[in-house]
Formats: structure tokens, C-alpha cells, sequence
């Protein structure tokens, strides 16, 4: 039986695993690391799928990790990006009331925005026609984010990936793990090989809890899939979408909303999405494969408890988000943004994505923040949801401070 041994293992080569690993290259704390893949390459699955939005902070409560953590790291990954000349769209964002209601939603971004750090403006009905002129705004004001930028999430994720591996980091893809012993800080894999380790980082994303599950800890959460999917504007489409376009967002569910994003290259596109639908598959991105059937009715069970509860508004909103699976529901849904959208101006997109949205079984709500629980040797990422990708420097950062690995160095230096 082969065994490999390394200081750092990291679970999952998304965005966080890496921003991780290329934070404790920078920090000089350790140059022995190895990232563990079950895919055959990294941001197979939600860093690689996402919309490449590098949000600005206006969304998050002050004081949540995400407000802590996302105005400086979209900063600190915008620099990055700019540093390698990767594609970005430096484009902004502009954020619009769908009715008049919720036009006092916009003073409450506004202050949660300027909170947090970030750059953000009213405008008004001629502002909001000349930056934007098929967007609508039934109170005639909007929010203006201009440092909301677009990068493309691939590029990304392959430059950093590159940028490790030329640093030393290895990479193990395809690989199946079969079980974990954290009193040995054992890995076993399918093949019958192992992995020693120092210290562990879990970062697996869609099955994060699971891996947690291994360190007896997390099991008070569950991950409920949601699905992204996504429409394009058509090439010959009249209408120009040169900014990102978001609705104000319903703030007690952790969702932006259908909106418009430009793309950068190398395909430029405007996307009209994502919609948060319950996924009944950790990685059923098609309507067949990766079903998972003990799982779907598990979550089928928690979805619908919360579906006649009604707890938090989830009643409405899933019956909302699933009707705009189909497409006239979604076109109405993007209308309200831009209202001479029409039918044939649209087409759908190939892109997928699964949004692994951690669920708190004891309190019965969906998480909305970050959760990173340890244990002595290990640290679980359980909760990395938006804007993950957008702070992914700083977020890596915060799980190393926050970690044993780092809280008993510390000690050991300060005795």
C-alpha cells in the first residue's frame, strides 16, 4: 500500500482550496502542500461555473464575515487579475426596484453598502437613462456600484492553479476518496493508497459537509443544492446591455435575483440568470444525471417542510424561483428589468451551475453567511457560498487566521 506524506492537504481545487494554498505560499507558512481533486481538473465545479461578477459589498449585513471580507477581497482579486492582464470588464453595477415598493430596499443597500466600505451612488430617472437606456426603474431611482467588475471565472481559476504548481503545490486529480482517519490524519483512497498529513483544509464545496462529517463535526448542517441556469441575449439582439442590471434583491433569502450580466472574453455575451432552484443532485447540472436519490429525498423532505411552514418568506420564494425554471416565467422575470426584452431576442445558455447552500437542521433556515468550523488538525469551509469567488484572497486568509494551524503557532511564539 503506497503512502504519501505532506504538511498540508487541501480538499477541493475550487476557488477557496487555491486562495487558500497560495495564502500560505505568500505567508511563508508552509511550501509542502498537496490539493486533493476527485475531478480531473480544478473549478470543475462552482469557481468554474459561476458568473465571474467580483461583487463590491453593497448586499451583506455590516458585521458578517461576507461584509468583512468582500470589499478587499474583490480589491486584492482585482489587482490579481490586472496584474496578469486576464479579461475583465470593469463595467459596474446598476441595481433597480422591480416595483415601487421596493424602492426603500435601495436606502437599505445604500447604508449597508457605504457600511461596508464600498463605493455606491443614487441615480436618478436621467442617470439611470443615460448610463442605461432599456433599463427600467418604476420609481425612477437606482443604485450605481461602479466598482463591480466581470472577470472570467475559468481564466481565473487556471492562472492560479498554474501559478501553485509552479510554485510547488501538487495536485492529485481523479482522486476517490474512500474514507478519512483524523487520529492518524489519514486519507484512504479508493485505489487503496494513502495520504499522511499535518494539518487538513477542507474546501470541497459540494460535498464539504460530508468531509466534515468524517471529524465528527458540521452535523447540525446539511447542503441543499440550488441550480443555476442561465439564458443569453441572441447576437442580433437590438437591445445593449453594457453595465451589470440586478433587482433589488428579497434580503431575507440568501439570492440576488435574475439579472444581466456582461461577459468577458472569450466569448463576449450578455447572461440573463441564474435562477436558484432546488438542484435534487449535488451535481445535476442535466435533468438525469448525478441524481443522488437518498440525498434528493432528504432535501425533498426539508424543502417541503420549509415550503408549508413558510418560515422566512422560503415558502414564496422557492414556489417564485421554481416557476422560473420555464421560460416564460424567467423572460417575465427579466422583463421587469428591462421591459423591450422580447421572447425571440433570448436563447438559452449552456451554462450550469450548483450553488451548495448550507442548511442549519436545528434552526431550520438557511445559512447566510460564511462557517468555517475546526477541529485541532482540520479546518471545514462548510458555507462558501457568494460572494466566495469575489473574496477568495481575503476569505483564505480569514480561515488561516482563524485556524489552529496558525492560533497555536502564534502561542507557541508568544510563550
Amino acid at each position: 500500500m503506497k503512502t504519501a506524506k505532506t504538511e498540508i492537504v487541501i480538499i477541493g481545487s475550487g476557488m477557496v482550496g487555491m486562495s487558500v494554498a497560495y495564502q500560505l505560499l505568500e505567508r511563508d507558512i508552509s511550501k509542502k502542500i498537496i490539493i486533493i481533486e476527485k475531478e480531473k481538473d480544478a473549478g470543475f465545479h462552482s469557481s468554474g461555473r459561476n458568473s465571474g461578477v467580483l461583487h463590491a459589498g453593497l448586499y451583506y449585513k455590516p458585521d458578517s464575515l461576507k461584509a468583512k471580507v468582500s470589499v478587499r477581497g474583490s480589491k486584492r482579486l482585482k489587482a490579481w487579475v490586472e496584474e496578469r492582464k486576464l479579461s475583465i470588464n470593469k463595467c459596474g453595477k446598476i441595481i433597480v426596484p422591480t416595483n415601487e415598493k421596493l424602492d426603500i430596499q435601495l436606502e437599505k443597500l445604500f447604508e449597508r453598502g457605504k457600511k461596508n466600505g464600498a463605493k455606491v451612488e443614487f441615480l436618478d430617472e436621467k442617470q439611470l437613462f443615460e448610463m442605461m437606456p432599456d433599463a427600467y426603474s418604476p420609481s425612477g431611482r437606482a443604485l450605481w456600484s461602479p466598482n463591480t467588475c466581470v472577470v472570467n471565472p475559468k481564466e481565473v481559476v487556471n492562472c492560479i492553479k498554474n501559478d501553485l504548481k509552479a510554485k510547488g503545490v501538487r495536485f492529485f486529480n481523479n482522486a476517490n476518496i474512500i474514507s478519512i482517519k483524523p487520529d492518524e490524519k489519514k486519507i484512504i483512497f479508493s485505489n487503496l493508497e494513502n495520504l499522511t498529513f499535518g494539518y487538513l483544509f477542507n474546501c470541497a464545496g459540494l460535498q464539504a459537509d460530508r468531509i466534515a462529517n468524517y471529524f465528527n463535526i458540521g452535523k447540525d448542517y446539511l447542503l441543499l443544492p440550488f441550480k443555476g441556469l442561465y439564458w443569453k441575449l441572441k447576437k442580433d439582439c437590438p437591445i445593449r446591455i453594457e453595465r451589470n442590471l440586478y433587482p433589488v434583491p428579497d434580503l431575507s433569502v440568501p439570492f440576488l435575483g435574475v439579472h444581466f450580466t456582461p461577459n468577458t472574453m472569450p466569448i463576449p455575451e450578455i447572461t440573463i440568470g441564474p435562477t436558484a432552484t432546488p438542484a435534487w443532485g449535488r451535481e445535476n447540472y442535466r435533468l438525469i444525471e448525478g441524481l443522488e436519490p437518498l440525498m434528493s429525498l432528504q432535501n425533498s423532505s426539508i424543502l417541503f417542510k420549509q415550503y408549508f411552514l413558510n418560515k422566512g418568506g422560503f415558502r414564496k420564494y422557492v414556489h417564485e424561483q421554481s416557476l422560473q425554471s420555464f421560460q416564460p416565467f424567467f423572460f417575465n422575470a427579466a422583463k421587469k428589468l428591462v421591459p423591450s426584452l422580447k421572447s425571440e431576442y433570448i436563447e438559452i445558455s449552456d451554462k450550469v451551475g450548483i450553488r451548495a447552500q448550507l442548511f442549519n437542521k436545528i434552526e431550520e433556515k438557511l445559512v447566510d453567511d460564511f462557517i468555517c468550523l475546526n477541529t485541532e488538525s482540520s479546518s471545514h469551509v462548510l458555507n462558501a457560498i457568494s460572494p466566495a469567488f469575489t473574496a477568495s484572497f481575503e476569505l483564505a486568509d480569514l480561515i488561516l487566521n482563524q485556524s489552529p494551524l496558525i492560533l497555536n503557532k502564534q502561542s507557541d511564539q508568544e510563550i
